[in-house]
C-alpha cells in the first residue's frame, strides 16, 4: 500500500483550508487527498500556522485528544521533506512548542498544550526504577534512589542540567531525587546519575587502637574532620565525607572516606592520637561522665563484676579474696599481705584476676588492683585502675551508659452495672368490738420489709410524725373516738439504676522502672475506741485509734521491653470506693475493691485485656400469713414481697506504647497537651457584663520551644471516646 502524503498550506488568513490542501509531489493537483487514517505517515508542511490549527491536524492524524490552553497562541512552522510516524510528527511538535515557551503534558490519556511553567502543576507519568522512554517530548516525573552517593551532593550537579520552570528535590529520607522535566532530557540525566552514585573500593578500614580509647578518641577525631557523623558549623555539604565509628568490644576504629587521601588523613590524625599516658602506673586515675546511666547504680554493677572476677580465681595462686566486701592487697610475688574488712558501701579492690579480664594485660601491672567509686552530684565514675583493666571498664560502661527507652501505659477501666427492684405489699388492721370509745380487739397484717409499717404509722402522733416508705401508696382510715386512723395500707414500687464508669490512668516510666499512680481520697477507718473512766474525777475519756487508707484508683505497673518490641509487664491494679449506705455505720465503713495483679506479654501499641468481672445477682424477701399468704390472688391481701436483681459488667484494658526517643516523647506529649487545651477552650465560661471573671485558666497556644498551629485537628485519645450504658 502508498503511503499517502499530505500537503498542507496554511496561512493565518487560510485556517480553514487545511483540510482541502492537494497531496504532496505531482499528483497534488489532479487526485484528491485521500482520507487520513490515524497512524499513517505523513508529512508535515505547516508554515506559520496557529499552534490550535496544527493541533486539530495532529489530533485526526495521531488518533489522540489534544486540548490547547487558551493562553497558547501564536504562529507555528512546521515542515518535514519526507513522512515521519505520527509519533516523530508529535515528538516534533512538542520539540517547536518548547522554544516557544509552552509544553506538552499528558493527563488521564488526553494531551494538553499550557505554558512550561505551569506544565509541572498539571500532573504526568510518574516513574520509579525504569528508566525514561522518549514519550513524544512529554513532560515526566522520575525518581532516582541513590545506593551510594549522597542526594544533596548531586543535586548543585544536576539543577543546571534540567529546565529553569522544572523542579528537582531531594527526599533525605529515601535519598532519592525527584525530577521533573521532558523524557529525552531524563534519559541523559539518568547516565549522569548512573556514572555519579557508585561506591569506592577502599572506603572502609578498621583501625585498632593500643593505648588510647576508642570512644575518646572518635569524639575528638569527628570535631578533626568534621564529617556526617558529627556535623560542625564549618562543614561543606558537598565537600569530602569521613564517618568514623567506635567498636568498643575491640577497641577499634571504623573509618569510611569519600576519597582516599581522607582516609590517609584520619588515619594520621589516629596515629598521633593513639599514645600512651605520660602519668605512671600509680596516677591511673580517670573520670568518667556518664550521659544516661545512673552514676550509683552502674558503679556497684562495676564493683560486683570485679569481684565477681576476683572471686573465681584460685587464692592460692593469685592470692585474691573470695569476699566482695573486702579489700586485698597483694604483693608483687602474687601473695596476700592484708585483707581489711571493708563496708558494703566502700569501693572494690581487685587483684590481679580483676585485670585479666583483659587477656593482654602486661604483668607488670597484673598486680595492680582496681577501684571503682561514684560521684553522684555530676553523675561520674571514678575509677583508679591501670590502663588493660580501665579499657577493659570502659568498654563495660560504653555498652551499659546508653538512652533506656520509656513505656507509656495507658490503662482503661469500664464498668457498666443496671440494677431494678420491685415491691408490692398489702398491710391492714381492723378492731374486733369495741367498749364505748375503746377497742377491745385487734386484727391485721403488720409486715417492716416494705419501710414504716402501718403499726407505726397509725400510733404516731403529732410530735413524731411518720412518713410511708417511698412508692406508690394507698391507705384506709377509720374514725375511732374522734380521730382517723389508719386501717388498711397498700404499697407499690419500682426503682431502676444504671452506673456508667470509665476510668483511664495513664503514666509514663522507663524500661524497667516501676511506676505508680494513685487517684482518690485518703479515708479515715476507725480502728479502736477506748474510754477512760477517771473515777476519783468522774471524767470520761473517750478517744478512738485511726488508720487513714487511700481509696480510689491505684495503678502499679514495671515494663520490661524485650526482643521484638514486646512489653513484659507487672502490672497491679485496684479500684476501690466507700459504700455510700455505710458511712453512718458504727461498725465503720465499707469498701468495694476490684483489684487485678498479673503478669502479661503485650506488643508495641497492642491492647490486651486484663481481666473482668461479669456479674449478675438476684435477690427476693417475701413476707406472708402462713397458709394465708399461699391462697391465689387473695394471698396478695396477706403477704409483702419485694425482688431486685442487679447486674455489673467490668472489663480492664492495657496498652502500652514503647518510646525510644524524643521525638516519639514529644509527639505524645504534644497530642495530650493539644487534646486538653481543647477541652479548656470548651469549658471557657460565656461573655457576660454582669460577671467580673470573663475567662478560666487555659494553657499557652505553644509548647516551649514547638509551635502548635492554632488551627490543628485535635484527635482524641482512645479513652475519651464516650462509653454508652
Amino acid at each position: 500500500m502508498n503511503d499517502a502524503t499530505l500537503s498542507v498550506r496554511l496561512g493565518r488568513a487560510a485556517a480553514r483550508a487545511l483540510l482541502a490542501a492537494a497531496l504532496a509531489g505531482p499528483l497534488a493537483a489532479q487526485t484528491p487527498p485521500p482520507a487520513i487514517r490515524p497512524g499513517q505517515p505523513i508529512t508535515l508542511n505547516f508554515v506559520e500556522a496557529e499552534i490550535e490549527a496544527v493541533a486539530r491536524a495532529l489530533a485526526v492524524a495521531t488518533g489522540r485528544a489534544i486540548v490547547v490552553d487558551p493562553r497558547v497562541k501564536g504562529p507555528l512552522t512546521l515542515i518535514t521533506e519526507s513522512p515521519v510516524r505520527p509519533a516523530a510528527a508529535l515528538a516534533q511538535f512538542g520539540a517547536e512548542l518548547r522554544l516557544r515557551g509552552f509544553a506538552l503534558v499528558e493527563s488521564a490519556g488526553i494531551l494538553k498544550i499550557v505554558p512550561e511553567a505551569e506544565a509541572k502543576l498539571l500532573g504526568g507519568p510518574v516513574l520509579t526504577e525504569e528508566p525514561a522512554p522518549a514519550r513524544d517530548g512529554l513532560l515526566v516525573t522520575q525518581i532516582f534512589r541513590l545506593q551510594h552517593e549522597n542526594a544533596n551532593h548531586l543535586l548543585p550537579i544536576l539543577r543546571p542540567l534540567i529546565s529553569p520552570n522544572n523542579p528537582i528535590t531531594v527526599n533525605n529520607t529515601h535519598n532519592a531525587l525527584v525530577i521533573t522535566d521532558y523524557a529525552d532530557n531524563l534519559q541523559r540525566l539518568a547516565r549522569i546519575i548512573a556514572a555519579l552514585d557508585v561506591g569506592t573500593a577502599t572506603d572502609l578500614e578498621v583501625v585498632p587502637l593500643k593505648h588510647a580509647i576508642a570512644t575518646d578518641v572518635v569524639g575528638w577525631l569527628r570535631q578533626l574532620l568534621d564529617d556526617d557523623g558529627a556535623p560542625g558549623p564549618n562543614r561543606t555539604p558537598g565537600g569530602p565525607r569521613t564517618t568514623v565509628l567506635a567498636d568498643p568490644r575491640s577497641n577499634s576504629l571504623l573509618l569510611r572516606a569519600s576519597h582516599p587521601a581522607r582516609l590517609q588523613l584520619a588515619k594520621a590524625l589516629i596515629d598521633k592520637l593513639d599514645r600512651p599516658s605520660a602519668a605512671s602506673a600509680a596516677a591511673n586515675i580517670h573520670v568518667v561522665y556518664l550521659r544516661h546511666a545512673d552514676a550509683v547504680q552502674l558503679a556497684t554493677t562495676l564493683r560486683a563484676a570485679l569481684a565477681g572476677a576476683a572471686g573465681g580465681a584460685p587464692p592460692a595462686a593469685d592470692g585474691v579474696a573470695t569476699n566482695p566486701s573486702t579489700s586485698a592487697s597483694v604483693s608483687p610475688s602474687g601473695s596476700t599481705t592484708s585483707v581489711n574488712a571493708a563496708p558494703a558501701a566502700a569501693s572494690v579492690n581487685v587483684s590481679s584476676a580483676g585485670a585479666r579480664l583483659n587477656a593482654s594485660a602486661p604483668a607488670s601491672t597484673a598486680a595492680t588492683g582496681g577501684q571503682v567509686q561514684a560521684d553522684p552530684a555530676n553523675n561520674a565514675l571514678i575509677i583508679t585502675a591501670p590502663e588493660p583493666l580501665y579499657r577493659e571498664l570502659r568498654r563495660i560502661i560504653d555498652l551499659l551508659d546508653v538512652r533506656r527507652a520509656q513505656v507509656y501505659v495507658e490503662s482503661l477501666i469500664a464498668e457498666v452495672s443496671a440494677e431494678k427492684a420491685s415491691e408490692i405489699g398489702v398491710q391492714w388492721q381492723s378492731i374486733i368490738g369495741r367498749s364505748g370509745d375503746g377497742a377491745i380487739g385487734l386484727l391485721g397484717t403488720n409486715f417492716g420489709s416494705g419501710g414504716a409499717n402501718i403499726l407505726n404509722l397509725a400510733t404516731q402522733n403529732g410530735g413524731q410524725g411518720q412518713l410511708p416508705a417511698p412508692g406508690f401508696n394507698i391507705g384506709l382510715a377509720q374514725r375511732i373516738g374522734g380521730t382517723y386512723v389508719l386501717s388498711a395500707l397498700a404499697r407499690f414500687l419500682e426503682t431502676q439504676g444504671d452506673a456508667n464508669i470509665l476510668s483511664t490512668p495513664t503514666l509514663l516510666t522507663l524500661d524497667n522502672e516501676e511506676a505508680k499512680i494513685v487517684i482518690g481520697q485518703n479515708v479515715p477507718f476507725i480502728t479502736g475506741q477506748y474510754t477512760a473512766n477517771n473515777s476519783n474525777q468522774g471524767a470520761v475519756n473517750p478517744f478512738q485509734t485511726i488508720e487513714r487508707r487511700d481509696v480510689g484508683l491505684t495503678l502499679r505497673v514495671r515494663p520490661q521491653i524485650q526482643d521484638g518490641d514486646t512489653v513484659r509487664l507487672q502490672i497491679f491494679q485496684e479500684v476501690s470506693s466507700v459504700l455510700p449506705s455505710s458511712i453512718n455505720n458504727p461498725s465503720g465503713l465499707i469498701t468495694n475493691k476490684r483489684s487485678i495483679e498479673s503478669t502479661v506479654l503485650v506488643e508495641d501499641g497492642g491492647i490486651v485485656v486484663l481481666g473482668g468481672l461479669l456479674q449478675d445477682e438476684f435477690g427476693g424477701n417475701q413476707d406472708k400469713v402462713p397458709g394465708l399468704g399461699d391462697v391465689p390472688v387473695l394471698g396478695h391481701l396477706f403477704r409483702s414481697e419485694k425482688r431486685s436483681r442487679k447486674k455489673t459488667n467490668l472489663m480492664v484494658f492495657l496498652r502500652p506504647v514503647v518510646v525510644r526517643d524524643a521525638r516519639a516523647a514529644d509527639a505524645l506529649a504534644l497530642d495530650r497537651y493539644q487534646w486538653m487545651r481543647s477541652l479548656q477552650q470548651q469549658a471557657q465560661p460565656q461573655p457576660s457584663r454582669l460577671h467580673p471573671i470573663q475567662d478560666a485558666p487555659l494553657l499557652p497556644p505553644s509548647w516551649p520551644g514547638v509551635a502548635i498551629p492554632a488551627d490543628a485537628a485535635v484527635p482524641a485519645p482512645p479513652s475519651a471516646a464516650p462509653t454508652a450504658p
